[in-house]
């Protein structure tokens, strides 16, 4: 009943647009403080934005540690705009990519397409997710890690950085150990499960879905795409600027095919 009040109360407001000095369609009314000011609609708007919290954008990146493609988006491009949009952006990371799994004696082994190196580095990048719990935690060492000149041997000095809590001994006990594997394999599923099935990495999902639409605008302007699909008042981060326009690094086009 709350609920349907407040939409009401919305809905007189609209309905008084003629006598509203206002330049803006009724859609755009609750698009921003400052249109809803000049609207004079300011407080319906905030009724109706709390009656009807909005979501924040879920983006999922499935990608494998090696893969120049996939490290390029995730430095240049979602850590900052996560940093920026970390309020209204929610991210999941999958690493496993283009690898391939088979069950030995009730033990999956894996094989990736850079070779074993990959497969390490994906295990203990998950490894670190489990424990670190959250991705506030995990993403700054995910971040260190593919950011870095020699990847591969990256984690322990990130981790001295960003999680310092976390041993490297407990990642390498989780990587060699039952936990690892177990945990790769449900990486395996959430890749082997999307729809449509991936064809390469980066393979960018957000709220849900994969279109090749959505891929290209995630990597030409993920920053602009995450402003413009949060439904709720944007935040200050979403008007400095032209969130249109690209002010990152260009991602380079490299994929890494299934």
């Amino acid at each position: 009943m709350r609920v349907f009040l407040l939409l009401l109360g919305l809905l007189v407001a609209l309905c008084d647009a003629s006598r509203l000095a206002c330049k803006y369609p009724p859609e755009q009314w609750c698009s921003s403080r400052e249109i809803a000011a000049e609207c004079q609609v300011e407080q319906q708007c905030v009724e109706f934005q709390s009656s009807n919290a909005k979501q924040p954008v879920n983006l999922w990146l499935f990608y494998e540690s090696l893969c120049g493609g996939c490290r390029n988006f995730l430095v240049a491009h979602l850590f900052p705009v996560w940093i920026l949009l970390n309020d209204i952006l929610n991210i999941t990371l999958v690493p496993y990519g283009n690898a391939e799994e088979r069950n030995i004696s009730g033990k999956w082994e894996f094989t990736c397409q850079h070779g074993p190196d990959e497969c390490l580095l994906n295990m203990i990048e998950t490894c670190v997710m489990h424990y670190l719990g959250n991705i506030e935690d995990s993403f700054p060492v995910i971040f260190c890690i593919e950011s870095s000149h020699f990847v591969t041997n990256a984690t322990e000095s990130c981790l001295q950085i960003y999680a310092p809590d976390l041993t490297m001994e407990k990642v390498m006990s989780c990587v060699k150990g039952d936990l690892g594997n177990q945990l790769m394999h449900q990486n395996a599923l959430l890749t082997e499960g999307l729809q449509p099935k991936h064809q390469y990495v980066p393979w960018i999902v957000i709220n849900g879905k994969h279109t090749e639409e959505l891929q290209t605008e995630a990597l030409d302007n993920l920053y602009g795409l995450v402003c413009k699909m949060y439904t709720g008042i944007k935040p200050e981060a979403c008007k400095c600027g032209n969130t249109e326009r690209n002010s990152f690094p260009k991602t380079t086009r490299s994929l890494c095919w299934h």
